[in-house]
């Protein structure tokens, strides 16, 4: 005997006592039936191990009929609508039943091609982000049931956190329940916080209840770096309290991990890997959008007041650079400003209010002529405008119900907008209410990527429209592109991004193929405003990571081999694959996509629009089920887990930038600091020490009237080694770059980060390679080593960055600055360094024994010390010595004349002429701060 779970809404089926499938009672009969004598439900626990945002989840249920007789007991549990069942099984008396996942045949039942025919409906729940699960089973009497499901799903992170959540509504109250929930990610978590329950029934926009954040009563939260634990075990007198009727609500976990702007977090596992990508700190992309707002008849009342209320919300939260204009259609359609896209301004802002606040529900629904209308206007604004190259522009399109007025094909519709937009620009359609076409406005998101939403007539309808926007309305990257090593992997996922969104995560996954390979190599191009950005690292592929998660709670005991990288991956896929057989019109190609879905369903055991459960009766001496069997294995984990985060590549990896080595100039000033100066043309160098004192700011280049680049470095202090001659030392901390052709702009560069501010602020950690490039700057950062900083292609500099693992009492982090290119520098440049560079100096006076050619070639075994030689600088007579300097993190000795007494004569003026009052000081006149 079968008994035969569909996932339209995740399983519905009734077993009697004796094993046989009976027939359904009319319903009022059978509500009564349960009101008075259904079982008592005594058990209802859930728990949950999500590891690097993939989430395990098992439900287990016990049900007890204390009755006379066989009752009926009904199991039902809402899942995520984005989550794969895995498992279900159940024990009926002394029987066991378990699911095994099987493909559904091409060929469908009458009844099942007439449900395809009916129009599509809401009531399962799936378009406002859940599904229900339900199992019916009759339990003889004196006896019990339990139910054990198992579902997976990958975490989304929405407006920056990742929320997970829990229906709790077993209709009863329960003597046992409990929601456990572990968490391991080896970012680090922050951010956590657990809710109240939320009790409506129509999920939220992702944003923490205002005003309160308390957890539902009996919660108790762990937390350390990397893991957390939270659980919620109320009794029945707590139960009481939060809902009579056994419906308590959502328990919901939010979340978010550390991360910065580097190629992101890629973790890799048995052959598999998977890649979270979500910079932060970034300044927000210019918009061009158009909001397209349904104003038929079926919008009156409720759900055009809640698209106002949002809208005004919106409006106010454009920024200045954005631009954006409003049509209204019902079966005509209104377009607010004809022609163009204004920008924000106080009064434009005003009028469109008026205009959104005067729109009255009228007459049908023309879904075609609206989005026909918005896309002339977005293309031809485009098309007519010097608008940024790298602004986003997309579409909001909202509506209630389906066509009813011009053209009402679905798949006509589809075409003509996908005809319209040209890929030219992203369509993000929401749908209000039981009516809506959702299946339309999903098709026609995918097709343009963007995104559907679905939210019901309720009171929070408006929050819900303002929090999608949130999602979408800041964003940070566009074109974002992710490659990898051709010769690793295979069958990624997705990885080219139109848009990345502020408090969103690009999330890609593969499979490694070349096993004797010791890195995976990462490569992360995008744009950013005025820039363009490239991030590249590699990732070790056999390092052990330092976070052994096998004795992490709920871990422990798990069984079976599941991979949760492989797991995510076949995820993904089967998403993807469902994804392209929806936008498909090819009915070869859809049957080609049906099937590698099926396939790959099957093998992971995923309940799929193409497999179903099919429930067997196990064997005479099967066990019941119990709740330990759910976690995942987690076997050699402590091992084998990898993550970008906090790891380096062994030294054993070639890194691509060592490939190349750097060829600067010995002009710098390195250490404690020393100054090196190189005169080619005279073919010697001349060094020198500045003792300044901590927190001096010293100005390294001046040129701020000419070519307007000034740079400074700010002295940090540390202890003398012991027995030297000085009482402190002094390095570099921090060099800042500023200039103001053809735009204002600096670089505040310390041994950890960059912070380049062009008018947008973006920082970039100096521990991940990274190329960000703009029309007259480039920085380029090789990981951990240097950062090379290019203006207008004529002026370059580099600055080393010394970091030390363990450090002695007078060692610390510091930066060495040298100069590359300097011909883009006048010849009026100044600065301890910059007033060297377009002038030369004669060597007076040397050792009787060598000649001026041996002095350029740095002969100095032939030197006689005690011998004092001169140079000539500006007129001015400088006394040197012969001296041996380290350049290049000590991998070049340099030869130098040396001018004693912090460069006495040698430079114009004394070194406390060279101090800056604040790093951003740029000096053009004595005795004034000029600064950017």
């Amino acid at each position: 005997m079968a008994l035969l779970l569909f996932p339209c809404c995740r399983g519905a089926a009734r077993l009697g006592a004796d094993g046989k499938v009976v027939r359904r009672v009319p319903r009022q009969t059978r509500f009564l039936q349960r009101l008075e004598t259904r079982p008592r439900m005594s058990e209802f626990s859930v728990k949950s191990t999500i590891i690097s945002r993939y989430a395990f989840t098992t439900v287990f249920c016990t049900m007890v009929n204390s009755g006379s007789e066989a009752r009926e007991a009904v199991f039902e549990m809402q899942i995520p609508a984005a989550a794969f069942i895995s498992n279900f099984t159940m024990s009926i008396g002394n029987k066991t039943y378990y699911g095994e996942v099987t493909g559904k045949e091409k060929k469908h039942s009458n009844d099942d091609k007439a449900k395809m025919k009916k129009p599509p409906s809401p009531v399962n729940g799936r378009e406002n982000g859940y599904e229900t699960f339900k199992a019916s089973v009759f339990i003889p009497r004196k006896m019990q049931a339990s139910f054990l499901l198992h579902y997976e799903e990958l975490l989304q992170r929405r407006l920056g956190k990742y929320e997970y959540m829990v229906s709790i509504r077993p209709q009863q109250l329960v003597g046992r329940l409990r929601v456990e929930v572990n968490i391991l990610e080896n970012s680090g978590i922050i951010s956590l916080e657990v809710p109240p329950l939320r009790n409506s029934k129509h999920k939220g926009n992702g944003k923490a209840e205002a005003g309160v954040v308390s957890p539902p009563p009996s919660t108790v939260i762990g937390q350390t770096k990397t893991l957390a634990k939270v659980t919620f075990s109320p009794n029945v007198v707590e139960q009481t309290k939060i809902a009579r009727n056994g419906i308590l609500g959502d328990f919901i976990v939010r979340y978010d991990v550390n991360r910065e702007l580097s190629v992101g977090d890629v973790q890799i596992l048995n052959g598999y890997f998977v890649h979270y990508f979500a910079p932060m700190d970034l300044p927000p992309l210019p918009k061009n959008v158009v909001f397209v707002l349904d104003s038929s008849a079926s919008m009156v009342g409720t759900k055009l007041r809640q698209t106002k209320e949002a809208l005004f919300t919106i409006l106010q939260d454009l920024r200045p650079e954005d631009h954006f204009n409003i049509i209204g259609f019902s079966n005509r359609i209104k377009v607010w400003q004809q022609d163009r896209l204004v920008p924000v301004t106080p009064n434009n802002i005003r009028d469109a209010k008026k205009y959104i606040h005067n729109m009255s529900p009228t007459g049908g629904t023309n879904i075609n002529s609206a989005l026909q209308t918005g896309a002339k206007l977005l293309n031809d604004y485009i098309a007519q405008n010097n608008i940024d190259a790298r602004s986003v522009s997309l579409i909001i399109f909202l509506t209630d119900g389906r066509p009813t007025v011009g053209e009402t094909q679905s798949s006509k519709i589809l075409s003509n907008t996908k005809d319209a937009i040209r890929d030219k620009f992203c369509l993000f359609t929401i749908g209000i209410g039981n009516d809506v076409d959702y299946k339309l406005l999903e098709r026609m998101a995918l097709e343009n990527c963007g995104m559907v939403r679905h939210f019901q007539e309720d009171e929070d309808a408006a929050s819900h429209l303002k929090g999608f926007y949130d999602e979408i309305g800041t964003p940070l990257l566009s074109d974002i592109r992710i490659d990898y090593s051709e010769d690793n992997v295979e069958q990624v996922t997705q990885n080219f991004f139109p848009n990345y969104f502020n408090g969103s995560e690009i999330i890609i996954a593969g499979k490694l193929i070349n096993h004797t390979s010791d890195s995976l190599h990462v490569e992360v191009t995008a744009s950013n405003s005025k820039k363009y950005i490239l991030l590249k690292t590699d990732v070790a592929i056999d390092l052990p990571s330092t976070n052994d998660i096998r004795a992490v709670p709920g871990l422990e005991d798990g069984r079976g081999d599941q991979n949760y990288i492989e797991r995510a991956w076949s995820y993904l896929t089967i998403k993807e694959l469902l994804n392209s057989r929806l936008k498909s019109n090819d009915d070869q190609e859809k049957e080609y996509l049906t099937e590698k879905a099926k396939s790959m369903a099957l093998a992971y055991n995923f309940v799929t629009p193409f497999t179903y459960l099919k429930m067997r009766e196990a064997g005479l001496h099967s066990e019941p089920p119990h709740e330990e069997l759910i976690s995942p294995s987690t076997d050699g984990i402590g091992e084998k887990l990898q993550s970008l985060q906090g790891h380096k590549a062994p030294p054993g990896i070639r890194r691509h930038q060592d490939k190349q080595r750097i060829k600067i100039s010995k002009t710098s000033a390195d250490g404690d600091p020393h100054f090196v100066i190189d005169f080619p043309s005279s073919k010697f160098s001349v060094c020198f020490n500045i003792d300044g004192e901590p927190g001096d700011i010293l100005r390294l280049v001046s040129d701020h009237k000419e070519s307007g680049v000034t740079v400074n470095g700010q002295l940090i202090g540390a202890p003398a080694p012991p027995n030297g001659h000085k009482k402190h030392r002094t390095y570099f901390n921090t060099i800042t770059i500023l200039s103001n052709k053809p735009e204002r702009s600096y670089l505040e560069i310390t041994p950890t980060r960059i912070i380049l501010d062009d008018g947008e602020r973006l920082i970039l950690s100096c521990d991940r390679n990274a190329v960000v490039r703009s029309s007259s700057l480039e920085v380029s950062i090789s990981a951990n080593s240097n950062i090379t900083v290019t203006i207008r292609d004529t002026i370059s500099f580099v600055i080393l960055i010394h970091r030390y693992k363990k450090p002695a009492p007078y060692q610390k982090d510091h930066l060495g600055f040298y100069i590359s290119n300097s011909k883009g520098l006048s010849s009026d440049s100044h600065g301890l360094l910059g007033q060297f560079l377009s002038h030369e100096v004669k060597l007076l006076r040397e050792s009787l024994n060598i000649n001026q050619q041996q002095v350029g070639q740095n002969q100095t075994e032939a030197l006689q010390p005690n011998l004092t030689n001169t140079l000539k600088v500006k007129g001015r007579l400088v006394p040197v010595v012969w001296k041996q300097r380290r350049i290049y993190n000590g991998q070049q000795q340099v030869d130098c004349w040396f001018a004693k007494n912090n460069a006495d004569k040698l430079i114009d003026g004394s070194y406390k002429d060279y101090l800056a009052s604040h790093p951003f000081d740029t000096g053009t006149s004595p005795g004034t701060i000029n600064s950017l």
